[in-house]
C-alpha cells in the first residue's frame, strides 16, 4: 500500500534526506586512493550520530555496516572492508539515515583520481539518466513513465539496465510502496499522486544488465566484470511536480563542480 506523505511529513523526510547528502559532502572530501571503504564508513557513522540522526542501514535487514560501499564491477550492496582503493576505480557509496521516524536514503558514484573517459562516460549518462526518470515522476504519470526514460536514456548508449534491483518508496520504513524499477513501458504501472516520496536510483552497468550475488549474501557484481554506476535521489510529488528532497550540492561544493541540475527540481532554493 502506497503511504501518501502530508507537507509536514515530508519536510521531516527532507531533514533526514539532507542529512543523507551531508554525509555524502564529508565524504567527498575523504574518497582517494589509499582509503580503504572501512575507514569511510566509520567517519559516515560518527558523522550521521552526531547530526542526531540513526545511520539508516546499520542492522537493517541484518546489514553490518551504516554505508553500502560498491567499487568498480561490485553494483550495489557492498560490504565496507580494508582493502585501499585505487587510483582509477570508481565506488559507489549508498546511505541511509534515520531522524524523527524518518528514512533519508540516497546514492552517488565517486571518481577515485583518475579514471578513464569510457568510466566517465558510464558516470555521467548513469546520472543523467536519474533526472530523466526524476521529470517523468508528475501528476498523471505512473511508474512504468519513471523506469521507461531511465530504460531508453541509458541503453541508447549501449549501457545496460539492471533489472533485478529498483526503487522504491520510502518515509517511516526504508522500503515502501511502490516499487521503482529502472525500466519500463509508459503509461503502465501504479499511477503517481501528490504526497509520494519515492527513491530513483538507476543502476547501470558498462555491458550486460545481469549480474550475480557473493556468497556473503549481500554484494551484488554484474555478471561479466565491468563497471556499474549507481546514482540516487529522495523525490516527493509536491503540487504535482517532482520536488527533490535530496541534493548533491554537498558534494559539489568538496570538489569544486559547479551545477545548476538541479534546479528544475526544487520548487524552494536550496539554501547551503
Amino acid at each position: 500500500m502506497i503511504k501518501l506523505k502530508t507537507p509536514e511529513e515530508i519536510a521531516l523526510m527532507r531533514e533526514s534526506a539532507l542529512i543523507v547528502s551531508k554525509t555524502l559532502g564529508m565524504l567527498a572530501k575523504e574518497v582517494k586512493p589509499g582509503v580503504s571503504t572501512l575507514y569511510l564508513d566509520k567517519l559516515a557513522e560518527t558523522f550521521i550520530r552526531d547530526q542526531g540522526a540513526i545511520p539508516g542501514f546499520l542492522g537493517l535487514y541484518d546489514f553490518p555496516n551504516t554505508l553500502c560501499m560498491s567499487p568498480n564491477a561490485q553494483v550495489v550492496h557492498g560490504i565496507p572492508n580494508d582493502k585501499a582503493l585505487e587510483n582509477g576505480d570508481i565506488i559507489s557509496i549508498d546511505c541511509g539515515a534515520l531522524k524523527n521516524g524518518y528514512y533519508g536514503d540516497h546514492a552517488y558514484t565517486f571518481e577515485v583520481g583518475e579514471v578513464s573517459e569510457k568510466t566517465r562516460r558510464l558516470l555521467q549518462v548513469t546520472k543523467e539518466s536519474l533526472y530523466q526518470g526524476i521529470a517523468a515522476f508528475k501528476t498523471g504519470n505512473r511508474v512504468g513513465d519513471v523506469g521507461h526514460a531511465i530504460q531508453q536514456y541509458c541503453e541508447k548508449e549501449g549501457y545496460g539496465v539492471v533489472r533485478e534491483l529498483v526503487g522504491h518508496g520510502l518515509g517511516t520504513t526504508m522500503h515502501e510502496d511502490p516499487e521503482m524499477p529502472n525500466y519500463g513501458r509508459r503509461g503502465r504501472g501504479k499511477k503517481f499522486a501528490e504526497g509520494m516520496v519515492v527513491a530513483i536510483e538507476p543502476m547501470i552497468n558498462m555491458g550486460s544488465h545481469r549480474i550475480r550475488q557473493l556468497k556473503d549474501g549481500w554484494t551484488i557484481l554484474t555478471e561479466d566484470g565491468q563497471p556499474s554506476a549507481h546514482f540516487e535521489h529522495d523525490v516527493a510529488l509536491v503540487n504535482g511536480k517532482p520536488e527533490l528532497l535530496s541534493t548533491f550540492a554537498y558534494i559539489y561544493e568538496a570538489l569544486g563542480i559547479d551545477s545548476d541540475e538541479e534546479v528544475p527540481f526544487r520548487q524552494t532554493p536550496l539554501v547551503i
